[in-house]
């Protein structure tokens, strides 16, 4: 078995795309709260995209053994975004992240499995989200942490 160039240089692209289409809302995570941020979404990113890659190519593309890949990168991301959840007080807060812990997953296996357009657009969505909806959750009176916590503090 040889070590075939090309075929490196595309999952590398594509590992690289996961990463990115992660980064937005790794950097708006990374600004609102420091639970997670910038290392952990595209980590997420990366490594479901690198496992879809890899069963792929072992179990190939039987839609069977595709949604056994599927149905472990869902429980497993869903574990690591468990961590994002806090219980303080009477309130909980970290499910926006632990969301979009879940949907960076989603980007990272659409990368995997070449479906781009399905990576821009819960790439963009997730975003939106937590850029636009969080001030208008502000106004409706909902705080998005703790009153005594503050963006970029750990607790």
């Amino acid at each position: 078995m040889s070590f075939d160039f090309v075929e490196f240089f595309y999952l590398l692209l594509r590992l690289i795309a996961a990463f990115l289409l992660s980064f937005p809302v790794a950097w708006e995570r990374e600004q609102s709260t420091r639970t997670m941020g910038l290392r952990t979404f595209p980590l997420v990113a990366m490594a479901s995209c690198g496992y879809v890659l890899v069963a792929s190519a072992v179990v190939g593309s039987g839609s069977e053994q595709q949604a056994r890949i599927i149905q472990g990168l869902i429980s497993g991301i869903g574990f690591i975004a468990g961590g994002a959840i806090l219980k303080q007080g009477g309130g909980v807060h970290g499910t926006a992240t632990a969301a979009s812990i879940w949907t960076t997953g989603v980007i990272g296996a659409a990368v995997a499995y070449q479906d781009y357009e399905i990576a821009v657009v819960v790439s963009l969505i997730n975003f939106l989200t937590l850029r636009l909806l969080t001030p208008v959750e502000r106004k409706t009176g909902k705080p998005d942490r703790p009153k005594n916590e503050s963006p970029n503090t750990e607790s």
